[in-house]
């Protein structure tokens, strides 16, 4: 990265990632605050002086009813995230929870050529049932 500011996509598509991930902002601004940041968040990460591409508030719902009724909105972000790394790819995807979106991000990423950070994994056994 010579020559040229650093750009981080990072990604939380919920409440508790915001503020995981606006703690992980912060932290590298203090050492490195010409990296740009930009990507999917709320209020925390925002106050980190995150770009906020998209409110993680429109991704974030529970149960399967809400999800079928945010679906447009859930692919059409996703979408959008994929075209965005593979036309303008970032020097880092950092990547926090929310396993169901973000492992498509992070498949898409690789096959850029895009690092990958997972900085929170999701958690197997709380993931899925039969894990």
């Amino acid at each position: 990265m010579t020559g040229r500011t650093p750009r981080v996509l990072i990604v939380a598509g919920e409440a508790s990632g915001d503020l995981h991930a606006a703690r992980l902002v912060n932290g590298v601004r203090r050492h490195h605050p010409e990296v740009r940041f930009y990507g999917i968040g709320g209020s925390e990460m925002r106050k980190a002086g995150v770009d906020i591409l998209v409110d993680s508030a429109e991704l974030a719902v529970v149960g399967l009813i809400e999800v079928l009724a945010q679906r447009k909105v859930i692919f059409g972000t996703l979408n959008r995230m994929r075209e965005l790394l593979r036309s303008d790819p970032p020097d880092l995807l950092i990547l926090t929870d929310y396993p169901d979106f973000n492992l498509r991000l992070a498949e898409t990423a690789k096959n850029a050529g895009v690092k990958v950070l997972y900085y929170i994994s999701p958690q197997v056994w709380a993931w899925r049932q039969r894990r």
